[in-house]
């Protein structure tokens, strides 16, 4: 069963730069396990929308929503009027259902058949927290559909060619590790580097705790690690691996499972087995979280010791958490800006910005993240307001421009 709902109440955490409230909301009960699912159309660009689709056990419409908006700014930010990627609107969908659920596949395929009007017209997705692109891609074919991304073709001039890239794209690995799980992480990481080389934090000695250790939280403790930085703690689903000389990211990242689990068999002796909430509290320079929504609240953010925080997952501070945050001097780099890189990477390589080889991709991430950053820190420094507002007042420039290019 599908519930549809048109113009509903405009979200209270506000990232895209306007009140106007979602174009679309839906919620989908699976009639086999009552599991239910959502999908949210924030806007549509040109006719087109994207965003990932998550299966989080606990997944909720409101979570699904703030995601949404957080594309639509996503999007914004990371236009350029020279490029050939023109942005597109912002969506999201979630399924409140666990991964390691036996039934999850066949939900995901019911889910998909259910709104597969939307993934055929509108909306364009691809992996996000719970769900890996391959799983996506299989049952994107087992339900009749060509591809996740399916409804932006239309806007492309040679659809061959510019698939065609795409998949040479993805095709690519680094050091037995795919580049699509590589991207978004290499942004993270710059955008960590920039905001301490503009806040003047030296990398010589520096540690970084990284919460989620799927596609976003392993390769961002890659390239932070290769940065120079000791990635001290991780913490995944069954707690955190401390040591504070740094852990073997590398090989933490190549025994790790799907999901992100670390195989406790591999750690060495010295690195600790700490309770699962235990990353709040390693001593730490940098703070990522990577994993789930709001893991940072009114309720344990005093115990944060970081003075820079960079959002890798979705919406992982309440604004409630991120005043008081601030207030303390802390430094949040938003998650629209932070891990913006995954989204932008599929369309440079679609739409022929970049070459689908590695170095471009990196260069590429780790060029835009390096503006992007710098751009909001110095407008927060010059205008006195948090990173997230002087990231929504870019974002509603943006937007503005967009519309008037595009209607």
């Amino acid at each position: 069963m599908i519930e549809v709902i048109q113009q509903p109440a405009a979200p209270a955490r506000e990232q895209a730069g306007d009140d106007r409230a979602p174009l679309l909301e839906l919620t989908w009960t699976d009639p086999v396990t009552g599991k239910r699912g959502f999908l949210v159309i924030d806007r549509l660009v040109r006719g087109v929308c994207s965003g990932g689709l998550r299966l989080r056990e606990g997944c909720t419409l409101s979570e699904v929503r703030g995601l949404a908006r957080g594309m639509t700014a996503k999007e914004a930010l990371n236009y350029d009027p020279a490029a050939r990627y023109l942005p597109l609107g912002g969506a999201k969908g979630g399924i409140d259902c666990s991964p390691y659920d036996p039934a999850s596949r066949q939900v995901l395929r019911r889910y998909l058949q259910a709104v597969r009007p939307y993934l055929e017209t509108v909306w364009t997705t691809g992996e996000d927290l719970g769900l890996r692109q391959d799983t996506l891609d299989e049952v994107i074919a087992e339900v009749g559909l060509s591809s996740s991304i399916q409804a932006v073709y239309p806007l492309l001039d040679d659809e061959p060619t510019a698939t065609q890239r795409l998949i040479d794209a993805f095709a690519i690995t680094v050091d037995g590790i795919a580049l699509d799980e590589l991207v978004g992480g290499a942004g993270v990481a710059q955008a960590a580097l920039t905001a301490m080389a503009e806040l003047e934090t030296p990398r010589e000695g520096a540690r970084a705790v990284i919460q989620g250790f799927g596609s976003m939280g392993g390769a961002t403790a890659r390239f932070l690690a290769e940065a120079g930085l000791r990635v001290v703690g991780i913490a995944d689903i069954h707690g955190t691996i401390a040591n504070p000389n740094g852990l073997d990211v590398e090989r933490l990242l190549h025994t790790r499972d799907p999901h992100g689990a670390i195989d406790r068999t591999q750690l060495h002796p010295t690195d600790e087995q700490l309770p699962r909430d235990a990353w709040l509290t390693l001593p730490t320079e940098v703070l990522v979280p990577a994993a789930i929504s709001y893991c940072v609240n009114t309720a344990n953010h005093t115990r944060v010791t970081a003075r820079l925080i960079v959002e890798a997952a979705n919406l992982p501070i309440t604004p409630e958490a991120e005043t008081a945050l601030t207030a303390r001097g802390v430094t949040v780099i938003p998650d629209i800006v932070a891990n913006s890189a995954t989204n932008s990477w599929w369309w440079w390589a679609l739409f022929g910005d970049i070459n689908p080889n590695a170095p471009d991709s990196f260069t590429k991430v780790r060029t835009q993240m390096h503006h992007l950053v710098t751009q909001i820190l110095h407008r927060s420094r010059t205008t006195g307001v948090p990173p997230r507002a002087a990231a929504t007042a870019m974002t509603t420039e943006n937007l503005a421009a967009i519309e008037a290019r595009f209607g």
